[in-house]
């Protein structure tokens, strides 16, 4: 059956990112072989990357040769073409073996805007290359949206000159609306050779790729060959890709195309299920937010996950990054930009002054840990014994006395400002606010700048507790994580960060803890009431 509408399944390429691309072996040969047997047109079977930078191993989609796919490749390869995934200036193209049919038989190469600014001999050299070895080209310029329509008509003309199989108009970030699709679309199919398909991969941050699928096909009225990217289940980074299953379903209801839908969905269940248990995709607000800002979807996800923000925050923060660098993930500037941020510095010696003759010496810091529940009765014998000043942590204490809260985190804030008396609310100055007699106190001088977890608000709250001369420190609710159990008081406090486990992040507390303690070993006294780890 000859198509004009082909489905590319990329599920082991990009689908893969999200587990890096580590796969079971058996996965990949299995995944291959039913994607086959369903009549996918296309099989994606991961990357080719510089021997230099990966270490090749069986069970992984990052390949080095293309030998090493082949392993994976059915022996009855049906009508199905298999191809590899190079990303340009990521692979040394003198490295590619000549094409004897044994392995794939495609090579799609992507390349950025820049890239083609800055390199466009070069990617021309490397594409004509992987046509003179005997692959079948097919070619992506990243980030469609990236190019104005001036530049897009250059860059079809260089692809025009180069004759691929195939050109890749691409949603990189999930930022298109259909009017944007429509609009690239044509002019794309307007001056690019009639021989040359259009391939169309989209991200499904603003849940538009099916649409854009359906309404791409209606467009291109059989009068050009049109490839859809697609993976399993949407499987991807993020919001992930478009949805295999509902696409290969369309076609075959409404175009009567023969693929098998029910192999399809049972590949799903089998292989994809229990990866989704451990690695999560699909829509979540920062994939939208990922989309909407054009932003590369691991600054989104650092900045919520790690850094508890609000979406204001995260849009001033993105929008202060320049397009480029926002495109990209860089764990080491997007640390520095919310550091500066947060950076304000703030005169707090008056409410410092105040906060002082109002506390006095004795304090117990309720953190928000689940013992603050289970010896509820501990805490409550200590109160009515030693009769504390008790000052919480982003969070309101409901059956137990306390006097004041302390917020360094905005969404914590944004939750329980409503119910508060601000005289009562102590907040660090990285949050904004608009609420008058707040007790606002430098967040800069509070973290600890040695530390990976420099803003944990416990250790800030101690900080500002020394700064202010409290002598008895007695602490609840400090309880450290557990696997496999809810750690909090409170299901709105995270259990793991988003480049820390819970291990690696009760050894940064435990270090903070024990250096605040030996700094202020001849002028504090600090103690857990109730069960710690990190005592």
């Amino acid at each position: 059956m000859s198509r004009k509408v082909k489905i590319l399944d990329c599920t082991l390429r990009d689908g893969g990112r999200i587990i890096n691309c580590e796969f079971q072996p058996e996965s990949i040969t299995a995944l291959a072989a039913n994607l086959t047997n369903a009549n996918i047109d296309i099989v994606e079977m991961g990357f080719l990357r510089d021997k230099k930078n990966v270490n090749y191993h069986t069970g992984s989609t990052f390949f080095t040769d293309v030998k090493q796919i082949e392993p994976f490749i059915p022996k009855d390869k049906k009508n199905t073409m298999y191809v590899a995934f190079i990303d340009f200036n990521m692979y040394d193209f003198s490295d590619l073996a000549e094409c004897d049919g044994s392995s794939v038989t495609g090579i799609r190469v992507g390349f950025t805007k820049a890239q083609f600014d800055t390199q466009k001999d070069d990617i021309k050299a490397a594409l004509q290359l992987v046509k003179d070895k005997g692959y079948c080209l097919f070619v992506q310029g990243v980030n469609s949206l990236g190019y104005s329509d001036r530049e897009l008509l250059d860059l079809i003309e260089f692809i025009n000159e180069i004759k691929p199989y195939g050109y890749g108009v691409v949603d990189t970030y999930g930022a298109m609306y259909l009017e944007d699709m429509e609009h690239y679309y044509h002019l794309v199919d307007y001056n690019l050779d009639n021989d040359i398909a259009i391939d169309i991969h989209s991200h499904n941050n603003l849940q538009s790729s099916f649409s854009f699928a359906q309404y791409i096909i209606r467009l291109a009225n059989g009068k050009r060959e049109l490839i859809l990217d697609a993976t399993l289940n949407g499987m991807g980074k993020g919001a992930g890709n478009l949805c295999e299953e509902l696409i290969v379903d369309y076609l075959n209801r409404k175009h009567h195309y023969d693929y098998d839908i029910d192999l399809l969905l049972d590949t799903i269940d089998a292989y994809l299920m229990p990866m989704k248990n451990e690695h999560n995709w699909g829509y979540s607000i920062p994939a939208f937010l990922s989309g909407l800002y054009q932003a590369h979807p691991n600054n989104v996800i650092y900045l919520t996950q790690k850094y508890r923000l609000s979406n204001r925050d995260i849009k001033y923060i993105l929008m202060g990054i320049d397009e480029k660098k926002r495109q990209r993930y860089d764990y080491d500037n997007i640390q520095k930009i919310y550091r500066d941020y947060c950076d304000s510095r703030l005169d707090d010696s008056g409410t410092l002054d105040h906060l002082q003759r109002q506390i006095g010496k004795k304090v117990l810091v309720m953190a928000p840990g689940a013992s603050i529940t289970e010896e509820h009765d501990t805490i409550e014998h200590f109160i009515s014994a030693e009769n504390p000043i008790v000052i919480s942590i982003n969070f309101v204490p409901k059956s137990i006395h306390w006097d004041m809260v302390f917020f360094a985190n905005v969404i914590h804030w944004e939750k329980n400002r409503s119910a508060l008396d601000p005289a009562k609310c102590i907040l660090t100055s990285n949050i904004r606010t608009d609420v008058d007699g707040i007790n606002f106190v430098d967040y800069s001088s509070l973290v600890d700048d040695a530390s990976k977890l420099y803003d944990n608000s416990t250790i800030m709250l101690l900080h500002l507790l020394k700064k202010i001369g409290v002598k008895d420190i007695y602490i609840a609710g400090f309880d450290g994580l557990k696997e496999c159990r809810e750690n909090y008081i409170t299901e709105a406090l995270p259990n793991v960060r988003f480049d820390m486990n819970i291990e690696e992040i009760n050894s940064e507390v435990k270090d903070m803890y024990r250096r605040f303690k030996e700094r202020c070993a001849s002028d504090i006294n600090i103690k857990c009431i109730t069960n710690s780890l990190y005592e």
